[in-house]
């Protein structure tokens, strides 16, 4: 595929090295973006101004099937898909933060021709609502409009989990649940029945919300509804995530320390209690009660502030701890410390425009409703929906032949989701959730 992707910021160098496989033109007028950019992932590089007709022409958006404008200003955002559109490009992609461009998105696609819009910030704090609303998960995903979830979970030393064979665990607690993904030190497994359990794997499940819950209940762990959320930061992503959480019933606090923002969220919250002070402060913690909240998410814009933060608010047993991070490259850092709950938009956002470039290239027999890459990135999570797969459906999936490193972790046939095993059959219709090491483009490409 042709892609041009406008803006060599932390996103865009992103999607860059997602999309290295493709022809990929980067357009940013700072050459010390493109130098970088070039450096980490072998692409063409242009300076210029995204929104410039000729500089658009040179890099051929007359053949380009993708547009991606990521830059930091939203209209500009806008004003590059809209040229770009005029002058032939296929699809448009924009990233769009402010709440009230984002809430035109029908206007912006039915009139300006934009194909997708992404909001970083909402959809981190998404990701964020869901691990609170499941506050024994790490990590949790959904798939099939909210009826499946995969959820990541670490295994203590003490659980019933250690030393059993899959099979065991499955025999024993018979619950429609399936470990799909298992990720041992710097390592991943995707496992079969005879693989064995041991502390600290790090292991995802596949489920309903509800069977997932009962399994946590009967392994001991620890999964009860969280009621206070302090929130350190008052940016997009505190909004957001207020605005969500207060929905579901939880007392949300946000310590912002700029005045004029804590006035804005103030009237935009009126349900959420806004402090004015410097959430990094420990006395102010203190007297916010800290040691007296369910969980602590920190969302301010320095990675620093909020490792520290978290790893103070570890230290005094708060139940959940949420880490917002912008450089990737501390993960594996915060993993061997302890903090395991780590958000990251500039991926989540990366993530959501590579699931539609995948969906682009797909076969007209299945489309991709959701992708999500997880393991530190080492494996994928897709849905796919089958429409017409005679290579696939209406046969035994103990009949198949499937190529290693492939896992069907689920089945949603007829609005039901089903766990599936030897005898179940895929058919057209349904959504099936398949957890890899490979990248698929269509759901065939599952078969040796």
């Amino acid at each position: 595929m042709n892609i041009i992707v406008i803006g060599g910021g932390k996103v865009g160098r992103t999607l860059v090295e997602y999309l290295k496989d493709h022809n990929v033109v980067l357009i940013d007028k700072k050459r010390s973006v493109l130098e970088k950019g070039h450096a980490d992932v072998d692409v063409r590089g242009m300076g210029g101004n995204g929104s410039d007709v000729d500089v658009l022409a040179e890099a051929g958006v007359k053949r380009a099937d993708l547009v991606i404008v990521v830059t930091n200003s939203d209209e500009f955002n806008i004003l590059c898909c809209i040229i770009a559109k005029k002058l032939g490009a296929k699809r448009c992609v924009a990233r769009v933060r402010t709440p009230g461009y984002y809430m035109q998105f029908a206007f912006m696609h039915e009139e300006l021709g934009i194909n997708l819009i992404v909001n970083p910030e909402l959809s981190a704090a998404g990701e964020i609502s869901r691990i609170l609303r499941f506050p024994a998960a790490i990590k949790t995903e959904t798939f099939a409009k909210g009826r499946i979830e995969l959820a990541e979970m670490r295994v203590d030393e003490r659980s019933p989990l250690v030393g059993k064979a899959l099979y065991e665990i499955y025999s024993k607690y018979k619950l429609k649940v399936l470990v799909c993904a298992v990720q041992r030190g710097d390592d991943l497994i995707i496992p079969n029945g005879d693989f064995v359990v041991q502390p600290d794997d790090k292991i995802h499940v596949t489920a309903t919300h509800r069977d997932i819950s009962k399994f946590m209940r009967e392994v001991g762990i620890d999964n009860q509804r969280l009621k206070s959320v302090l929130l350190i930061g008052g940016g997009r992503i505190s909004y957001y995530l207020a605005n969500q959480l207060i929905e579901c019933g939880m007392k949300v606090k946000i310590i912002e320390k700029d005045m004029d923002r804590c006035g804005e969220l103030a009237e935009l919250l009126p349900k959420a209690s806004i402090i004015c002070a410097d959430g990094t402060d420990k006395n102010t913690l203190t007297e916010e009660g800290i040691e007296h909240i369910d969980a602590l998410v920190t969302l301010t814009g320095i990675d620093e502030e909020n490792i520290i933060v978290s790893l103070y608010a570890q230290s005094l047993k708060v139940d959940k701890v949420i880490t917002k991070i912008n450089r990737l490259a501390f993960s594996d850092m915060l993993n061997s410390i302890g903090i395991d709950s780590i958000v990251t938009p500039k991926d989540t956002t990366a993530n959501i425009i590579l699931g539609y470039v995948r969906a682009m290239e797909n076969s007209s027999g299945t489309e991709i409703n959701a992708l999500y890459r997880i393991v530190s990135n080492k494996a994928e999570a897709i849905e796919f929906r089958v429409t017409n797969e005679p290579k696939l459906t209406s046969i035994p999936l103990k009949n198949l032949k499937l190529k290693k490193n492939i896992l069907i972790a689920s089945i949603l046939h007829g609005g039901r989701p089903v766990i599936p095993d030897g005898n179940s059959t895929i058919e057209p219709g349904d959504s099936l959730v398949i957890v890899t090491t490979l990248q698929l483009k269509k759901i065939t490409d599952i078969l040796a």
